[in-house]
């Protein structure tokens, strides 16, 4: 099948049941929202029912209701239909909630393979250790180097702001 077989009253059990999509079904996509736009493609992708759907960070955006049929229909997807779900996301709960083994990379490698439980904590881990390095000493950043972090301190009492340095780079 491809997006323009699948008739409109296809549409009403899928992911993008919702009113909100389905009011813009005959819009045209250019101007949709990203989020519109990841929930047309969600919608689409689980629909045409392939051997292996990969799933990228589609929970970063829509809301609640969105996040929640989307899990719901990868797990319908991976457990009820026999198909593999490869699911990538920095949301932990979603990712226990979903998957059974995980693959971790770390700087484009792969650092460990195994069971969901010990990939989550090993990712846990390597956030806390990046975390304890400054800023200036990190290589994982990106930018054109005009404005520079240097150091942020949060007060865990509070989610104020103490203090910040900023550089500008010449």
């Amino acid at each position: 099948k491809t997006a323009y077989e699948i008739p409109k009253r296809d549409w009403s059990s899928d992911v993008c049941s919702s009113d909100l999509v389905e009011r813009f079904l005959d819009t045209p996509v250019k101007r949709y929202s990203s989020g519109m736009y990841v929930r047309l493609a969600f919608a689409v992708a689980a629909h045409l029912e392939p051997e292996i759907l990969i799933v990228d960070e589609v929970l970063a955006v829509g809301d609640a209701e969105f996040q929640r049929k989307c899990l719901g229909k990868m797990k319908d997807v991976s457990s009820g239909e026999g198909r593999t779900v490869l699911f990538v996301s920095h949301n932990m709960p979603s990712v226990q909630q979903l998957c059974t083994s995980g693959i971790l990379l770390l700087s484009g490698r792969v650092a460990y393979r195994g069971g969901i439980a010990e990939t989550i904590t090993r990712y846990i881990n390597s956030l806390e250790s990046l975390s304890r390095q400054p800023f200036r000493h990190r290589t994982d950043r990106a930018g054109d180097g005009k404005l520079r972090v240097v150091d942020v301190t949060l007060d865990r009492k509070s989610t104020r702001l103490n203090s910040s340095h900023v550089s500008e780079s010449r």
